[in-house]
């Protein structure tokens, strides 16, 4: 469990297929579906979490972390 390994970061996003070489996508996940999942993480106990189909684990990475504490 992530949360147990105390990771404060989470970001979700879709899968996009690079090329016709790579594995092509099987769904594309709605974007409610990204806000439920991003509900959820809070309620796990994430404190900075990126939901969106668009979304790497980059994506506003400096932001996100500059709004953390130590512990």
């Amino acid at each position: 469990d992530l949360r147990q390994h105390q990771v404060d970061m989470l970001t979700i996003g879709q899968y996009l297929q690079p090329s016709r070489a790579h594995h092509p996508v099987m769904r594309y996940a709605e974007p409610r579906e990204f806000d439920e999942l991003a509900a959820m993480a809070r309620e796990m106990g994430f404190a900075a979490v990126a939901s969106g189909p668009m979304v790497r684990s980059s994506y506003h990475a400096d932001e996100q972390a500059a709004g953390l504490t130590p512990d």
